[in-house]
């Protein structure tokens, strides 16, 4: 029976005490550039190898290391199996096979054959500018006891890695700047269960291999399927069920999700957001689980006597309990915290004034269009609208004003640039709104030209003359307008 000796090669870690295993190795597995190191230093040679596995093939060619595989098939003996495993199948890899392999054979693993039946999947809608907060509330409502956070981008995982520690997770960010020692620390850390939550890039990620993740959160939307399959399917591994659900704001990202599903040939079905009141139960109902654990197995003396000391002190036995809990579980009312802030808003609006109008020609379908499309805010989530001569009214969600604001600076409905604030709280405000100092329209008291002439029939049973469903067939049209 053969004995395996295994020895791992990679930049970052101490270069001596890998030459040393790299003495009685017989399977080497490492990083082009380390073990091209080895190789100058002769400390790995190459003569007697009998297989190459180049593993994530075409991830390894779009970062750059195509020259480095060539170097290392290069030297070693012509008699030897290649294998190589890729996700795609780019030219580049098809040129690596024609020039060292001999009568390669392709065997592909068709996507129907990739099953993910054993993962929940779904996809919450959260207004923009709105996802951090989306993801405290997920993970506070369902509270995995192992979670991995997807992100595009270096920079987003280092944003939601701060965020999450901001608000009491142990939480902590995997992505390609990181040191190797680094990557080690935080790896160990995520599988020992020191972190509970694991935020990555999909290349970061590519090669991990964790029991025990139950949840897979999508902070955004992967840009291709393979990544797709490869994140979700951290989860629901060795038998165990698990939960993928990716987080979208605004159409163009449902829209992605609802590709993703076709090419997978899998349901992604849309799911609640936990609201504040959720997330809050769900916090109590694991406390009072723990606490009847620890009353359960028995309360310990020395705990006890602490009571003892707080009775004589005049303190009742009912807040004595409440503030131990407190101590131990934080607030009271987690849904005061800035974690929570979309969910509270949740069903509320705020009314912004756009310096356009009925003199413009303006109508409810470009506002809207106007609005979704600088915004990412779904048509459906905007409220009632009203039309006056010179200006317009259009409510938002609560909490996302300031966002809206600041996205329409410099925006044009129907080719008029427009200008965008809070709406004044009297509606005869005519100094506070915006273009002030414009005249009724000729021939009427402000009170009559201040009259809304349309207004958005999706919301609170408002009348319209014009219907409101046609907003999203005019998208494209406001937006050659412009």
């Amino acid at each position: 029976m053969m004995h395996i000796y295994p020895v791992d090669v990679y930049g970052g870690a101490a270069m001596e005490r890998q030459i040393q295993r790299l003495k009685k190795a017989n399977l080497v597995i490492g990083t082009p550039g380390r073990i091209m190191d080895h190789m100058r230093r002769r400390t790995l040679k190459l003569d007697n190898v009998k297989m190459v596995v180049l593993d994530e093939a075409d991830e390894m060619l779009s970062m750059g290391f195509r020259e480095d595989i060539e170097t290392i098939l290069r030297e070693i003996p012509e008699e030897r199996q290649t294998v190589l495993f890729s996700a795609t199948m780019p030219p580049e890899i098809l040129a690596l096979t024609q020039e060292f392999q001999r009568d390669p054979q392709m065997i592909e693993v068709n996507r129907e054959q990739v099953t993910l039946d054993a993962i929940a999947q779904s996809y919450v809608e959260v207004p923009m500018g709105r996802k951090k907060d989306a993801l405290c509330l997920l993970l506070h409502a369902y509270a995995p006891a192992r979670a991995m956070v997807f992100c595009n981008t270096k920079a987003l995982v280092d944003e939601v890695t701060a965020h999450l520690i901001s608000n009491g997770f142990f939480a902590d960010g995997l992505h390609g700047d990181l040191q190797q020692s680094q990557r080690n620390k935080v790896m160990d850390a995520f599988r020992t269960g020191r972190i509970q939550v694991l935020i990555a890039t999909d290349v970061a990620a590519r090669g991990i291999d964790v029991s025990g993740v139950d949840y897979v959160f999508n902070y955004d939307v992967p840009q291709d399927p393979e990544y797709y399959v490869h994140r979700i399917g951290r989860t629901g591994r060795a038998g165990h069920t698990g939960t993928a659900i990716t987080i979208c704001s605004g159409r163009r990202q449902i829209m992605a999700v609802a590709q993703l599903a076709k090419m997978v040939r899998s349901d992604i079905p849309r799911g609640k957001l936990p609201t504040v009141g959720d997330a809050a139960e769900s916090m109590a109902e694991r406390a009072v689980a723990e606490i009847e654990c620890v009353l359960q197995d028995g309360v310990q003396n020395g705990a006890c006597e602490w009571v003892d000391r707080l009775t004589e002190k005049g303190y009742d036995l009912r807040t004595i309990a409440a503030a131990a809990l407190q101590l131990h579980y934080g607030t009271s009312e987690p849904g005061k915290d800035e974690a929570f802030a979309s969910a509270e808003n949740e069903g509320r609006f705020v009314r912004l004034s756009l310096s356009i109008g009925r003199s413009s020609r303006v109508a409810p379908n470009h506002l809207v269009a106007a609005v979704a499309e600088r915004t990412g805010i779904p048509g459906k989530d905007i409220g009632k609208i009203e039309i006056f001569d010179d200006f317009s009214i259009v409510e938002v969600p609560a909490g996302m004003e300031e966002f809206c604001i600041a996205e329409l600076v410099g925006s044009k409905i129907c080719g008029k640039p427009i200008h965008c604030e809070l709406a004044g709280e009297s509606e005869t405000d005519w100094d506070n709104r915006p273009g002030k100092g414009a005249k009724p329209a000729k021939g009427r008291r402000p009170e009559q030209s201040k009259r809304p002439v349309y207004s958005n029939a999706n919301t609170r049973g408002g009348h319209s003359t014009k219907s409101r469903p046609g907003a999203h067939r005019d998208h494209k049209s406001y937006r050659k307008k412009g």
